[in-house]
């Protein structure tokens, strides 16, 4: 499937342009802009009520007002161990965090911090799914994905009144 298949919505954010894409049914991608540009910057929005209805719920999340999502995903990519991983963040609630080590011992992977790291760090949905709620586990930050890294971290973090180490 092409994008231009893909209903399409850019919105402004507190940390920078979002990018979001569904089919007919669901949400799937978010892109947080790195350095200022998200792939499909130079599409036109074609936009539809689900992805109002996303728009929505992100800026009542970044106006405080919401701390839980209500909106179909689909993960189109990813192994199944990296769907098992994507699935147990969306359990994540507002303000709650989880390690490393302890998220691979949830999936079954124990001692497979790396792996999870990078399937943390593939996280197509990211915000909605929340992967910015995965520390180390002394509480640091090891590195984020979206956005301008980890940056973006620290304030959704802080938004969400999780404590980490600098």
């Amino acid at each position: 499937m092409t994008s231009t298949a893909l209903d399409l919505i850019h919105l402004s954010s507190p940390i920078g342009m979002l990018e979001l894409t569904a089919d007919a049914e669901n949400i799937l991608s978010l892109t947080i802009a790195r350095n200022g540009h998200t792939p499909l910057e130079d599409e036109p929005d074609r936009p539809s009520p689900l992805l109002e209805r996303a728009a929505q719920q992100l800026d009542e999340y970044f106006a405080g007002t919401r701390t839980s999502f209500d909106l179909p995903v689909r993960f189109v990519s990813g192994t199944v161990f990296q769907r098992s991983v994507w699935n147990r963040l969306a359990a994540l609630g507002f303000g709650e965090y989880i390690s490393y080590g302890e998220l691979g011992v949830e999936v079954g992977k124990p001692g497979s911090a790396r792996a999870i790291g990078g399937a943390v760090g593939a996280n197509p949905i990211p915000i909605i799914i929340g992967c910015h709620r995965v520390l180390a586990s002394n509480g640091r930050i090891t590195g984020y994905s979206g956005g301008d890294g980890i940056t973006t971290k620290v304030w959704l973090l802080a938004h969400e009144k999780i404590a980490h180490a600098a």
